[in-house]
């Protein structure tokens, strides 16, 4: 009896932490706001704003488990119409932009997506971690250490994201 009571309280344990997790998952689950993007490179300690000093960028989190994230650049030229636009106003928007979708979970502490498809498709099939830290309705990502996409310095990039009402 003694043995069932342990294996039915480490399987209770095991449904309450998925539970809880779970819950997080559903409570972190919505649509955000870019409010503001820094990166630290990390060879000379210099901080630069990642993308421009005002970003736009949503990033959407399903409660199903899928999310989807776009940001563009402060400044990106805009070509007179699509019609007349030239290659390298093209190659200019497409460097002045990120995005990338597939699953993500979230654990209270960091989040882990799973790419499935990117802008850049270098980070088609990866995995990329960000911590989180939470205040009220922003969440703060922490990226780790990589190479930053449009010089390939190591950086840390912050993002702020205010979740949308």
């Amino acid at each position: 009896m003694n043995a069932f009571c342990k294996l039915l309280g480490a399987a209770s344990a095991c449904l309450f932490v998925s539970s809880a997790a779970l819950a997080e998952e559903q409570e972190f689950a919505g649509n955000y706001q870019l409010i503001s993007a820094t990166r630290k490179i990390l060879d000379t300690g210099q901080i630069e704003d990642t993308f421009g000093k005002k970003p736009k960028g949503l990033a959407m989190y399903g409660k199903d488990g899928h999310f989807v994230i776009l940001i563009t650049y402060d400044g990106r030229p805009k070509p007179e119409s699509i019609d007349k636009m030239t290659d390298q106003q093209r190659a200019d928007l497409h460097r002045m932009m990120t995005a990338y979708g597939g699953t993500y979970t979230y654990d209270g502490s960091k989040v882990v997506h799973h790419l499935d498809l990117a802008w850049n498709e270098v980070w088609a099939g990866t995995t990329n971690i960000r911590d989180v830290q939470r205040d009220g309705d922003r969440i703060i990502y922490v990226a780790r250490p990589a190479p930053f996409a449009s010089d390939g310095k190591i950086s840390v990039v912050t993002l702020v994201w205010e979740k949308m009402k």
